[in-house]
């Protein structure tokens, strides 16, 4: 079993609970884990034996894309979209950091970490 991250993907994206949020929009990192087995990848050196990266990354951009109030919907949606894409994913996790949020003070950024064993089956598909 492999752990595979997909680390640093940053995005411009429209999430938050205050209407001056939707509209100006913050700076977001997304860090994502997956646990594969890859050892038929190992083996065979092609790439449709593993999880694609940049299939991760389309996903994660997609989801970023779509407006929300809460960093936990947004990883929740995440998680669930891979999940359904890769099937053979053995379990996931996926942070979400926004930096300077507005919260009334200096605060370089604020995080939701979220994985695959806080999802029930019929949310994973």
């Amino acid at each position: 079993m492999a752990l595979i991250s997909i680390e640093g993907m940053e995005f411009f994206a429209y999430h938050g609970c205050f209407a001056e949020e939707q509209l100006i929009g913050a700076h977001f990192i997304v860090d994502f884990y997956l646990d594969v087995n890859t050892r038929h990848a190992e083996q065979s050196d092609t790439l449709h034996h593993t999880i694609n990266y940049m299939s991760v990354y389309q996903v994660v951009k997609k989801e970023m894309e779509v407006k929300s109030h809460l960093l936990e919907s947004v990883a929740h949606r995440i998680l669930t979209s891979v999940v359904t894409l890769f099937p053979d994913i053995i379990s996931a996790e996926v942070k979400i950091a926004k930096l300077n949020p507005s919260i009334g003070g200096k605060v370089d950024r604020v995080c939701v970490t979220l994985s695959t064993d806080d999802l029930t089956f019929d949310e994973c598909g």
